[in-house]
């Protein structure tokens, strides 16, 4: 909207834009209150609008072939990816640290075929795409020696091990040149060839080759990037959220261990707090309110999280 009040000698507080005049536009961004929530809700409108045209996009033949095309010559790979697979890596403050992979054949996800790791030991991120990667190739030409309902070590639900067999024409990680040469160090040392490495950076969506100095940039509304971020954006997601369900089972066995406080309080207090995140920011006031609880028993749960 337009004001007059600068050339009244007003000042508001308002942040101008442009050249210095007596009619000036000024833009407000709402902190708090209704204005600020409705903005909130455009912004992830807009978002998951942006969400559904890339998957609507992406799971178009024509273009995911156009993309795949276009990765292998960015690439300067022999084929096109056909099979990819990324990786992420999760921990919260360095601790259930987690990691994901994730497979899209032919441009699209095999969900089927997904996989967690659980990391028990890392110092950072590198030395965890590290050891993730040497255990995801050890699975490589195994088909025949395992039997097919067999699950992976420590993968949980996971599907046929000979479906995990299958070699990617693609290894992506998240990240830059560091965990692309922790990734590379571990394909040495298997001494699996044949697969094609590269990382994507979030800060510039760069993507890293091994031994470059230069990362590649894709076209910002290239096909290309839209399915490598796709594909990078799945595994963030798909880690996260074991991440999460493995901390709040931590947190549940936890509270288990507290005398007196059972199943059904553990589960009354994360309802009624929502997430373990909000409970361990709880006061022992607020606590106590929960029905069954009573303040004995918050002070201990208060006492637990805490330390």
């Amino acid at each position: 909207w337009l004001s007059q009040r600068r050339a009244a000698g007003e000042d508001d507080g308002t942040v101008r834009r442009g050249r210095p005049s007596s009619w000036q536009v000024d833009l407000r961004v709402a902190q708090r209150g209704d204005k600020a929530a409705l903005a909130h809700t455009a912004a992830t409108n807009a978002q998951n609008a942006l969400m559904l045209y890339k998957t609507r996009r992406s799971s178009d033949f024509t273009t995911r072939s156009k993309a795949l095309a276009d990765i292998q010559e960015a690439l300067g790979m022999p084929d096109a990816p056909l099979r990819m697979e990324c990786y992420d890596v999760s921990h919260l403050s360095g601790t259930n640290i987690v990691a994901s992979m994730v497979v899209f054949e032919d441009g699209l996800p095999r969900k089927d075929q997904y996989r967690r790791f659980n990391i028990a030991d890392s110092t950072d991120d590198t030395e965890s795409i590290h050891q993730v990667i040497t255990r995801r190739l050890a699975y490589l030409g195994k088909e025949a020696e395992v039997p097919a309902d067999a699950a992976p070590p420590e993968l949980g639900d996971a599907p046929p091990v000979n479906k995990f067999s299958y070699s990617p024409n693609l290894l992506i990680v998240d990240g830059g040149q560091p965990q692309v040469a922790a990734a590379q160090r571990a394909l040495e040392e298997s001494g699996v060839t044949g697969i094609q490495l590269a990382g994507i950076a979030k800060r510039l969506e760069e993507i890293w080759l091994p031994d470059s100095d230069y990362p590649i940039i894709l076209p910002r509304n290239s096909d290309a990037l839209f399915l490598i971020q796709r594909i990078r954006d799945e595994a963030h997601r798909f880690a996260i959220t074991h991440q999460r369900a493995r901390r709040k089972r931590d947190i549940t066995s936890v509270l288990n261990e507290i005398p007196g406080l059972g199943p059904s309080r553990v589960q009354r207090l994360l309802q009624q707090f929502g997430s373990v995140a909000e409970l361990k920011q709880a006061e022992v006031e607020e606590i106590a309110a929960v029905r069954t609880i009573g303040p004995t028993l918050a002070q201990a749960v208060y006492e637990r999280l805490r330390s």
